[in-house]
């Protein structure tokens, strides 16, 4: 393309530099011609045939313009055309040869001409749960710092909406929050506080402040309500029902979580109390 502009540009100033020579001397004159042979001179004079006009380079400057620049010839290759003919080069067989596979067709992904493949041969190791759940950790120490800055009041009740407002975790929130332990020390007031999963020193901790902790089960949609309950008013859309856990996971959850994000804590029934104890037991009967 830049090769094509220099062509332009060196005929353009030959044109220019054509025009600036001095004109050649006239024509000797010939001897007199027939009276017929001056006739016909004098109408051909008379009528001249008008030159084809030749579109001039259109220029900015010494740069050409966008729409005047043109590939070199030869860059652009037209693609070959099989089956056309013997003319061709490449008509009956189109290059293939005669006969076999790679003549008639192309083998479908992973054929390796009838022995056993790779995805065979190689032993299966593992497997994927579809059914495990992911949760942010979040340390007590982090939300004490936050306490401290202001932006979370310790007598109104926690959520995980709470903890992703205030930027306790981050962005990659999936499918709930896990409460560590890491910076238990700092706890130093009764706090509220509602998650997905905890550990035993952080439930200890807050517990021992005078505070509670309850994890509530939401199922993905639920929790989505939970963190974005403007998304459903902006789609036109109700709040979801909260969700009641699958069996697997009713005893790892205290009660259901409740919709939208409630602002005061729930106090805890005898019946829950009770069934909390017994899965705390099983827990540290396990672990031990």
């Amino acid at each position: 393309m830049w090769r094509r502009a220099s062509q332009l540009l060196l005929l353009r100033t030959g044109a220019a530099a054509a025009r600036r020579l001095p004109l050649p001397p006239p024509p000797r004159s010939l001897p007199l011609a027939p009276t017929w042979v001056a006739s016909y001179a004098t109408q051909s004079a008379a009528a001249p045939a008008p030159a084809p006009a030749r579109r001039p380079l259109r220029t900015v400057g010494s740069l050409l313009r966008l729409n005047d620049l043109r590939d070199n010839p030869g860059a652009r290759k037209q693609k070959t055309r099989k089956g056309r003919g013997i003319g061709s080069g490449k008509g009956k067989t189109a290059g293939r040869g005669h006969k076999g596979q790679k003549a008639r067709g192309t083998a479908r992904f992973g054929f390796e001409g009838g022995q056993t493949p790779l995805r065979r041969r190689l032993p299966r190791r593992g497997f994927k749960n579809r059914f495990s759940l992911t949760f942010q950790p979040c340390g007590l120490g982090k939300i004490a710092k936050l306490i401290n800055a202001g932006k979370i009041d310790s007598s109104e009740l926690i959520t995980m909406k709470t903890l992703k407002e205030t930027g306790a975790i981050g962005k990659q929130i999936k499918d709930g929050i896990r409460l560590m332990g890491r910076g238990a020390e700092e706890i130093k007031w009764p706090i509220h506080l509602e998650v997905s999963r905890t550990t035993a020193r952080a439930k200890a901790a807050v517990e021992a402040a005078g505070g509670t902790v309850r994890l509530v089960y939401y199922n993905k949609l639920g929790f989505r309500a939970l963190l974005k309950p403007e998304w459903f008013e902006k789609k036109g859309r109700l709040l979801p029902k909260a969700a009641r856990p699958p069996p697997k996971q009713r005893d790892k959850v205290d009660s259901i979580g409740r919709l939208p994000a409630p602002t005061k804590p729930l106090p805890f029934t005898p019946e829950e109390l009770e069934f909390a104890a017994k899965r705390d037991a099983s827990r540290l009967s396990v672990t031990a």
